[in-house]
């Protein structure tokens, strides 16, 4: 397979990579501008999830592929804080449910359709090498 035919072969992953990104990124935003940005701990993760989700996005798009990796970390550290605040908390916080709705359930998916892009593009990149 020659490059050109790579990078055009790769391109709707590294799209639906970016779109999760960026889906989350808007997510986080809108919850730290609607009062999580004043929850010691919480409200900076907020800010700094959402930013590294929208550079993410941008360089997984134009970037070397391997940032996928990073994508992948991303998204399973937010799924593993939104886990962690409904159960036995996070640095004191505690949500209930799918709240806030719909913001929880559109991240959730989000982080888990991004991480399984990045997971399968990953071990299919693996088996050619």
């Amino acid at each position: 397979m020659n490059t050109l035919s790579t990078a055009r072969s790769r391109f709707p992953a590294r799209l639906a990579i970016s779109a999760g990104l960026v889906t989350t990124g808007v997510v986080h935003t809108q919850l730290y501008g609607r009062g999580y940005r004043y929850i010691d701990y919480v409200g900076p993760s907020f800010a700094i999830q959402a930013a590294a989700a929208f550079a993410l996005a941008a360089l997984v798009l134009v970037g070397p592929w391997s940032l996928r990796a990073a994508a992948a970390v991303l998204s399973a550290a937010s799924l593993a804080g939104f886990v962690l605040s409904r159960t036995s908390g996070l640095f004191g916080f505690t949500e209930t449910g799918w709240q806030p709705a719909p913001q929880a359930m559109v991240a959730v998916v989000a982080e888990i359709v991004t991480l399984v892009v990045c997971l399968v593009s990953l071990y299919r990149s693996e088996l050619r090498t």
